[in-house]
């Protein structure tokens, strides 16, 4: 039995105020990150106490994501959207004139908070907008906002930085939210019936705990170690509470977040594939640039720039992806697309100090082509197979473990180059040492200890892009599993619709 959703006419004009929406507080997310230096030494703070305004967006993403399916199904598009833009413009407002460090993270929490709705608000209007037949071509034009906006970020910021004050980024994005604000307040009209629904306090404080124990454990990890108490005590106080968590929402009778879309096979594949890929791809985003800028000395400009075409491209892909899905389905470009991305994560793992930027160009736009091909097609397949009650805990669902599942990979892989780059330091200073005749002057020694730990993190970036490589392999044997999903009928409709016949009959 189909969902009991009719497909009406898609309510365009909702949609496109919702992706404006959408890509401004994606595109803020990564337009920050260039900047980082310059407000190290505006604000006078060092790179840990400034890594923060990243960790904490994250952090806020990680623990408001998973109350959106409550919130989504408690509350109207308009009364929510309003909400969220609210908020992300008073962020962004704020930030732009914060003259103190502290100020300045307050300001990016509460853009993060208007942030986290939009996203999860924006995908489930999309999934009960259009029937399963034509959703890959509209989910493949959220792939864009997904995708395009966070990637042409650092871009835009190198070219405002290297020109402006690291302000002129909330001062160029505060007058555009406002402006949606303002006109979505005018057009943006729906209606929801009365929905008796109570938020479970004690399920939010263990999803806030358990996520953000995980997020904000596997962030630190990269800075402090392993070993560090701060770092291996809150992962493990998160993984409890999660597991408490998921214990509680399957004994409540209407859960925050609905951990049954996991028994729809081609759902519980989907995010599992995420998770892997979700992963896999930051290892370009985050070492790519550490390559680009500090073994190379390439400006932070270029360095975005180097970017772009792969990032234009992505998004140029992501609506024809859509409309391939919905023709091929998802394994064929699940399969064809992580190939793509296996072969040229294999290329970077193997950079040496003379390959060329042209080189780099056409390596990171291939696997941003590659990866255009999996992301969106993977996850509207699994969507699709949930009945229509299920999407805001399937859209909250993917989107709180693609937060999580990106802090895990960026922690992994930089702690992998940092841990592999003194190995390699260590390795390179011995072989070094033994072909040293004579008594080396200071002037000699500078110089070797420059060449070793440029060397040395050159391998440590090849060896962590090779680790990637493996990461992507498990999600392309996962991918040969995919199969063309249906909706699955809803037990509770078919329930109540054979309630409903046993009553006929019984009337009769």
């Amino acid at each position: 039995m189909e969902s009991t959703i009719k497909y009406d006419r898609p309510p365009y004009g909702i949609i496109a105020i919702l992706m404006i929406g959408a890509f401004i507080s994606m595109l803020n997310e990564t337009l920050l990150n260039v900047a980082l230096p310059s407000i190290m030494k505006d604000l006078d703070v060092n790179a840990s106490t400034v890594q923060w305004l990243a960790t904490a967006y994250m952090l806020v993403n990680g623990v408001m994501i998973p109350a959106t399916a409550f919130l989504i199904q408690k509350y109207t598009v308009r009364r929510l959207f309003l909400t969220a833009m609210a908020l992300f413009t008073a962020g962004t407002i704020l930030a732009g004139f914060a003259h103190a460090f502290p100020l300045l993270l307050a300001a990016r929490m509460i853009q993060a908070a208007g942030s986290a709705i939009m996203m999860p608000l924006l995908m489930n209007v999309m999934l009960t907008s259009f029937p399963p037949e034509k959703r890959g071509g509209a989910m493949g034009l959220f792939g864009l906002v997904f995708i395009f906006a966070p990637a042409v970020g650092p871009t835009l910021s190198g070219y405002l930085i290297e020109h402006n004050s690291w302000r002129i980024l909330f001062h160029l994005v505060s007058p555009i939210a406002a402006l949606i604000l303002i006109i979505a307040i005018f057009l943006l009209k729906d209606k929801k019936g009365k929905v008796d629904l109570r938020l479970d306090k004690l399920s939010l404080l263990l999803s806030s705990v358990g996520f953000g124990g995980l997020l904000y454990g596997f962030s630190s990890a990269g800075d402090k170690g392993w070993d560090s108490p701060e770092v291996y005590v809150t992962i493990i106080i998160g993984a409890i509470s999660l597991v408490s968590f998921v214990l509680r929402q399957n004994k409540l009778e209407k859960p925050m977040l609905n951990f049954k879309v996991y028994k729809y096979p081609m759902f519980a594949l989907s995010s599992v594939i995420s998770i892997v890929i979700a992963m896999a791809m930051f290892s370009a985003m985050l070492l790519l640039p550490i390559y680009v800028q500090s073994i190379r000395g390439i400006t932070p400009l270029k360095s975005g720039l180097l970017m772009l075409p792969g990032s234009i491209l992505m998004g140029i892909m992501s609506p024809i992806t859509g409309k391939l899905f919905d023709k091929f389905g998802g394994r064929v470009l699940a399969v064809i697309g992580l190939t793509i991305t296996i072969f040229t994560s294999y290329m970077f793992s193997t950079l040496t100090l003379d390959t060329t930027y042209t080189e780099l160009m056409l390596i990171y736009s291939a696997r941003m082509f590659g990866m255009s091909m999996v992301m969106m097609p993977v996850m509207t397949n699994g969507l699709n197979q949930l009945p229509a009650r299920y999407y805001p805990h399937g859209t909250a669902m993917n989107n709180t473990l693609q937060q999580v599942s990106g802090a895990i990979g960026s922690a992994l892989l930089i702690t992998i180059m940092s841990n592999r780059t003194k190995t390699h330091a260590t390795e390179l200073a011995d072989s070094a040492m033994k072909h040293v005749t004579g008594k080396p002057t200071a002037e000699m020694v500078a110089q070797m200890k420059e060449q070793i730990g440029m060397k040395a993190m050159l391998e440590g970036i090849n060896d962590a892009f090779l680790v990637s490589v493996g990461i992507a392999l498990i999600a392309l044997v996962l991918a040969f599993f995919i199969k063309r999903a249906k909706q699955a009928e809803d037990p509770e409709e078919l329930k109540a619709s054979e309630t409903k016949v046993v009553n006929k009959l019984a009337e009769n």
